[in-house]
């Protein structure tokens, strides 16, 4: 069964872990303390957080002929408890390598279990839970998958540098901004597609950088080529030009961006795409809330302090690729290309 997680541990594996599967000594104990008080099944189940025929069951196996008597119960129910099996992903066969494909294209976890279940919907052992591919990976030093943690484990989003009192900026262009809040509202709820959201992956002393896009609809993602990494206005306008050209005409609704000033040429830009560009308010992040996400995973092909101008623009269409074959929750675990897909089919 696939549980669902936002951290190595999900709520479910959270509750077992405060809830244990198997009675404790101490539940024991209570047992026979409230027992003996002339407490009934159900008000024992319910002192314990169990179940009553849980307490019956208890009772029924471990008291015999004589009292119930917890230690004695304890001990016997540890050497009835049948010994635990393999562990799945130590196990050679077709699910350890679906699991190992997975985590080699930088899929978190919960994606391999839900495109277990996507792909084969009828085949019962291709089935692992989120929690048993986390202890795969943090654990299982022998055997398991220790080797694949360091490219699977994500990194967590990166925190901005605090800005100045955006009441004492200057104006940032010399063009006049289209600010967010004038952005129409089938835009801000993702009713239509074709808005884009963009920024720049910044390389090692900011002298080096990628532009990222992202549809908002479908999270399709797309990476443009800075000649040499320069970001100053005019070679982002001329990158984002290019890259949005290759798009139809309907998927051409507009772009969000911060006000960086990389996006000094913003009003070129729309008159070449016919694409108008919203800019956030200063250090609101969020308002940009799913290219910051995109650029948080792309951060795990583009670790922060490294040279970005060494990738090629093929490297970073096979970056893209990978992203964009991602299952996201957030599209009832569709991939963002498939999402793209149907659009330009429909």
């Amino acid at each position: 069964m696939c549980g669902v997680t936002t951290a190595p541990v999900g709520l479910a594996a959270l509750d077992k872990q405060l809830h244990p599967r198997f009675l404790t000594l101490s539940e024991r104990e209570r047992i026979h303390d409230l027992r003996a008080s002339g407490h009934s099944l159900r008000a024992i189940g319910r002192a314990l957080g169990r179940s009553a025929s849980t307490i019956m069951r208890e009772l029924d196996a471990n008291s015999g002929s004589e009292d119930y008597r917890p230690y004695a119960a304890h001990r016997a129910a540890a050497a009835r408890r049948l010994r635990p099996k393999d562990r799945k992903l130590l196990r050679q066969g077709r699910l350890r390598r679906f699991v190992q494909d997975g985590l080699r294209r930088r899929w978190s976890p919960e994606q391999i279990c839900h495109a277990l279940l996507k792909e084969h919907p009828d085949d019962q052992s291709m089935r692992v839970s989120v929690e048993t591919i986390y202890q795969a990976l943090y654990f299982q030093a022998r055997g398991g998958l220790k080797r694949e943690v360091q490219a699977a484990v994500r990194t967590g989003r990166t925190r901005r540098k605090p800005r100045r009192d955006p009441d004492r900026r200057t104006p940032r262009f010399t063009d006049p901004m289209l600010m967010i809040s004038d952005r129409p509202a089938d835009i801000e709820d993702r009713a239509v597609p074709g808005h884009w959201e963009g920024d720049l992956i910044i390389g090692a002393s900011s002298r080096s950088a990628i532009a990222t896009l992202v549809e908002r609809t479908t999270r399709y993602t797309m990476l443009v080529h800075l000649p040499g990494g320069a970001h100053d206005a005019e070679t982002v306008r001329d990158g984002l030009v290019r890259t949005v050209q290759t798009l139809p005409a309907h998927l051409r609704g507009s772009l969000t961006w911060d006000q960086g000033s990389e996006m000094a040429r913003h009003k070129q830009f729309s008159t070449a795409t016919g694409m108008p560009v919203y800019f956030c308010d200063p250090a609101s992040p969020w308002q940009r809330g799913t290219n910051e996400n995109t650029n948080g995973l792309l951060r795990q092909y583009f670790p922060k302090g490294t040279d970005l101008s060494i990738h090629s623009p093929e490297d970073l269409e096979h970056v893209a690729q990978e992203l964009n074959g991602r299952p996201r929750k957030t599209l009832d675990w569709d991939t963002p290309a498939e999402r793209l897909r149907d659009l330009l089919t429909t």
